[in-house]
């Protein structure tokens, strides 16, 4: 992997002072371990993080000082750079509550300065977890290169020290390297999640089960199964907020 530069954009968002509410720090950078005490442990994937890790990869959102008002934007990302298979991966991430404020996304190579795209996207009506594909942006992410990603809500237009930011890393790996010496599985179902998440494949994992929580949203196995899967990497506030507002079971 090539080694990592820290981008002018990281370098001006972490000087901002932005902390994330939600959002419980990891005790290390490796993944927390589940007890083992209940059957419903033994259903949640095991996130096993790349050998190389990069901390301080993520970047929260919520600015200090607000008075609760504004919502808070959290990355569903590990604080490492998180791998993907796939060319036209889907990015997630948590708005706490519905916002009138424009959003942005932004994707930079880590080794250029300019970002390869910047723009607006849809604000979402509904709080909870939301979805970018690149594909529909016809962005395509080249193998072995690092990038950085964020979501901002724009608070003043004219003063972007302001904006509410959140953001992580994402790497693609070579085909072959992923298919045969990193054994990925090119299925979306429970299994494939918990053989990718074990695998490293951090992005294939979560973008999956939260395809399939889409599909079957009243489904409470597949939400313990994402808040599992988000508590390992330090995403305590997300995981419990995702497990209150399930919809009731048919």
């Amino acid at each position: 992997m090539r080694s990592l530069t820290i981008s002018l954009l990281s370098g001006l968002i972490l000087s901002t002072g932005l902390v994330d509410p939600v959002t419980t720090p990891a005790a290390s950078d490796q993944p927390a371990v589940l007890q083992s005490g209940s059957t419903e442990d033994l259903l949640v994937p095991l996130y096993q993080a790349p050998k190389k890790l990069t901390p301080r990869a993520r970047v929260g959102g919520g600015l200090r000082g607000t008075d609760g008002s504004d919502p808070v934007i959290v990355a569903l990302v590990p604080d490492h750079v998180g791998f993907t298979f796939k060319k036209t991966p889907g990015l997630n991430w948590f708005l706490s509550k519905p916002t009138t404020y424009p959003l942005k996304f932004t994707l930079i190579n880590n080794e250029l300065v300019k970002p390869l795209h910047e723009g607006p996207i849809p604000t979402p009506d509904h709080a909870g977890v939301q979805s970018i594909n690149l594909k529909n942006l016809g962005i395509v992410l080249e193998p072995d290169v690092t990038y950085r990603w964020y979501i901002s809500a724009i608070r003043d237009p004219e003063s972007p020290s302001k904006d509410i930011v959140a953001g992580g890393m994402i790497e693609r790996c070579e085909f072959n390297t992923c298919l045969i010496t990193m054994e990925v599985n090119l299925s979306c179902d429970l299994q494939s999640v918990k053989w990718n998440a074990a695998h490293g494949f951090w992005y294939d994992a979560i973008s999956c089960l939260c395809d399939l929580i889409k599909t079957d949203p009243r489904d409470t196995s597949l939400r313990r199964t994402r808040a599992g899967l988000l508590k390992q990497v330090g995403l305590n506030g997300v995981a419990e907020w995702d497990l209150k507002s399930a919809p009731p079971e048919k």
